[in-house]
This record gives C-alpha cells, sequence and structure tokens, in this order.
C-alpha cells in the first residue's frame, strides 16, 4: 500500500499544533522590522485559524 503525501503547499503555510489546532503564520513579519511595533512582530506562528476552515486544511494533511 503506497503512503499518501501531504499537500506541500499545504505544509509551508500552515501548522498543527498537538491539540489539533491550525496555526498560520502572519503577514508583514519578512523585512522592514525595524519601524514595526512589538505586537506585528511577535507570534509570527501564533494566529489560529476559524473554525469553518480547519476541517479543510486538516484533510491536507493525512498523518495528523
Amino acid at each position: 500500500m503506497a503512503k499518501v503525501k501531504t499537500h506541500s503547499w499545504a505544509a509551508k503555510r500552515f501548522k498543527i499544533t498537538k491539540s489539533k489546532k491550525v496555526m498560520f503564520k502572519k503577514a508583514c513579519n519578512n523585512h522592514l522590522l525595524t519601524n514595526k511595533g512589538k505586537t506585528n512582530k511577535k507570534s509570527v506562528y501564533g494566529k489560529e485559524l476559524h473554525v469553518s476552515y480547519t476541517k479543510k486544511v486538516r484533510d491536507l494533511f493525512p498523518y495528523n
């Protein structure tokens, strides 16, 4: 039986925690960080995806 592959675009954009929350990376954290405040830069992966989208994203990760 062949293994099922994870969708590579989803693996680059989302992270699934141990408690099965789907986290995504906030925008605007790549460059020009000296002009941005501390609250804009903190918790890069700290945003949780909305509940209505989590089932769709979890289906793209077959082994999580």
